[in-house]
């Protein structure tokens, strides 16, 4: 059974909505923004219902990176904070941004979208703002306090919405209200309506199985990965991946990436990766949990050790800042025994872990006067693990200052090595916090232009329909810079509802 929507919208004719939006994320609403200001008229259909708002992007921190030139440039964008006047804030330029995609990608991304990326996040987050969302300088992520009580800001991720993805969200849905968009919650979009190889519309199945269709003269798609659908997951990302954490939403199960390659859409960017991370792995709840959202990631990892289940070392937990290695130590973590491992940490480090995260109500944590009575808490051989610890502690140069707001080349000379931070844990109590891998989002999705205009296998666009945020391929591979997904989100949601 199928009912038809008929909604007639002024110059329109035949269509319900002049632009058809699919998802609720941040690429999405920036999305329905773009074509809303140009008097657009504008329908935004989510999946989830409306107390699970906000897509993946409600999970994250907010955090978005952007090319600029330090504190004095983005003073007309961020929010005043006292500590402003004692805050060194290094310029990130655009240059810098693109060689940091470049290096992390291994240069498997698409070049000519990461030259927009760079060159539009930060013209698109002034824009945003002029809108009514809110940024500002993320202390607690991103720099670290020194003893003269002064800021450095590292990693070139500098800046964050206001409330985290959480606040982040609330002002999309706000903004979106101010400008006149309909959104619509709970709406099962399965399919494209295609008619003479153009694209006129979505199809909604409804609770009683019916299929109700809405017609628009462009459909933008921003609804996401296929990270929550484990046999996804396995076939393209490979054996284990179905057993992942899902850190985000529960509803990024790939349908409307089939439903574009059904409509002619080519395949877009690396399938076979994806963004994972480092995840509490014994704390109940720990999926697509709203409450915690992203205090259930553990990112101090680069000043302590990481090890297996077998109380081994296997990674350079120093090899970079952490906005450069988060993103690809979750596969790591997962192809250990039982895709378990646990960050150590001695009393001296303690107190530099993030708060938000390392403080979480319900943390998986044990804590012990000795390592060998650590091991025997978490079940781990504690002759092995005293071992482990006496290498890397001996193997480190302490004549090195130690530096965390640096790469400061103070090294662990053992296997693997730790390029930086490292430190000898020797001061009691001990700590080590379960991890496993948390999936974020999929790298594989929709081949677009940089206008985020869908392409089929010839190259051609398919008119009508629009990609944007984590179903646009060809960005990331393997890994990618910390807050370049927010930020994709907001340059090419921008570029697609400009033109939708």
């Amino acid at each position: 059974m199928e009912l038809m929507l008929r909604e007639t919208a002024a110059g329109s004719a035949g269509a319900d909505f002049d632009v058809v939006v699919v998802g609720g994320g941040n690429a999405a609403f920036t999305a329905a923004h773009a074509a809303a200001v140009r008097g657009r008229r504008v329908l935004v259909l989510e999946k989830a219902p409306r107390e699970e708002f906000g897509g993946n992007s409600y999970y994250t921190a907010g955090a978005t990176r952007i090319a600029h030139g330090g504190l004095e440039d983005l003073r007309d964008l961020v929010e005043f904070d006292e500590r402003h006047a004692v805050s060194e804030v290094p310029p990130y330029p655009a240059e810098e941004y693109a060689a940091d995609l470049e290096k992390v990608t291994e240069g498997r991304g698409d070049r000519e979208l990461a030259k927009v990326l760079v060159e539009e996040a930060a013209p698109g987050l002034r824009w945003l703002k002029s809108l009514g969302l809110k940024y500002r300088l993320m202390y607690e992520r991103q720099a670290y306090e020194r003893e003269d009580g002064t800021y450095l800001f590292w990693g070139g991720l500098h800046v964050g919405n206001v409330g985290g993805g959480e606040g982040l969200m609330e002002d999309h849905v706000r903004v979106a209200g101010q400008l006149g968009t309909e959104v619509r919650y709970g709406q099962d979009v399965f399919g494209l309506i295609v008619e003479d190889g153009a694209v006129r519309g979505v199809k909604v199945r409804q609770a009683d199985g019916a299929v109700r269709e809405v017609r628009a003269e462009s459909v933008v798609l921003g609804a996401g990965g296929f990270e929550s659908n484990p046999d996804w997951r396995r076939e393209h990302l490979g054996e284990g991946w179905q057993n992942a954490k899902i850190r985000g939403t529960a509803h990024n199960n790939g349908d409307m990436i089939a439903a574009g390659l059904e409509a002619g859409a080519a395949k877009g960017g690396d399938w076979g990766s994806c963004h994972s991370v480092q995840w509490d792995a014994f704390t109940p709840n720990n999926e697509s949990n709203r409450e915690l959202t992203n205090r259930l990631t553990r990112q101090s990892y680069p000043l302590g050790i990481i090890v297996n289940n077998r109380g081994e070392r296997f990674l350079d937990e120093g090899e970079d800042f952490r906005n450069y290695t988060y993103a690809k130590f979750g596969k790591v973590i997962l192809q250990q025994p039982d895709s378990i491992a646990y960050q150590v940490f001695d009393a001296t480090l303690r107190p530099m872990l993030r708060t938000e995260e390392y403080d979480m109500p319900g943390v998986s944590v044990r804590t012990a006067g000795t390592i060998e009575e650590l091991a025997e808490g978490i079940g781990l051989d504690p002759e092995r693990l005293a071992k482990t610890v006496n290498d890397y502690n001996s193997s480190i140069d302490t004549s090195i200052p130690f530096d965390p707001n640096v790469k400061d080349a103070r090294r662990a000379d053992t296997f693997p090595v730790k390029s930086n931070w490292a430190t000898p844990l020797v001061t009691a109590p001990f700590y080590a916090y379960g991890v496993t891998c948390g999936i974020t989002f999929t790298f594989g999705g929709l081949k677009a232009d940089t206008h985020g205009r869908v392409l089929d296998g010839e190259g051609r666009w398919i008119p009508g329909l629009f990609v944007c945020g984590e179903m646009l391929g060809g960005l990331f591979s393997g890994n990618y810079p910390g807050g370049s997904g927010l930020a994709a989100g907001v340059v090419f949601g921008r570029r697609a509802g400009a033109l939708a």
